[in-house]
């Protein structure tokens, strides 16, 4: 009988999360759907461009520097979307709704996931992947 693998501890695998390129592209093109029609300028262009850098940074290497820079817009984009009121039943039954939802619980997850990445990050390490 084979033994199976050990399983990751939940802090590990929210650091992975934070340390993936991929995930600021998919937030970035949630964002991006709420705020373009109409154009809202903060949240159609600065949000979507600046979360776009920081996957550039990610995949360039710099892993810990991306989930600061991840975490940080995440968390900003929480304070700013939840200062938005809506009516009950644009909140939930709605397509902009469920969007807008699944965006806000993305923001939150990368806020902790992120965090993680960035705290528990070592940068001698990433320098040494990079070959510096």
């Amino acid at each position: 009988m084979s033994t199976p693998p050990p399983q990751d501890s939940a802090v590990h695998t929210l650091k992975k999360w934070g340390e993936n390129s991929f995930i600021p592209v998919i937030q970035a093109s949630l964002i991006a759907s709420q705020h373009l029609k109409p154009l809202q300028v903060i949240g159609g262009i600065f949000f979507p461009v600046a979360l776009l850098g920081s996957a550039y940074v990610g995949a360039a290497g710099y892993k810990k520097d991306a989930g600061g820079i991840t975490a940080g817009l995440s968390g900003l984009y929480i304070l700013l979307a939840s200062r938005r009121q809506q009516r009950l039943r644009q909140k939930f039954f709605s397509t902009r709704g469920v969007i807008r939802g699944a965006t806000l619980g993305l923001c939150a997850v990368n806020v902790v996931g992120c965090g993680l990445a960035y705290t528990f990050g070592d940068r001698a390490k990433e320098a040494e992947e990079r070959g510096e």
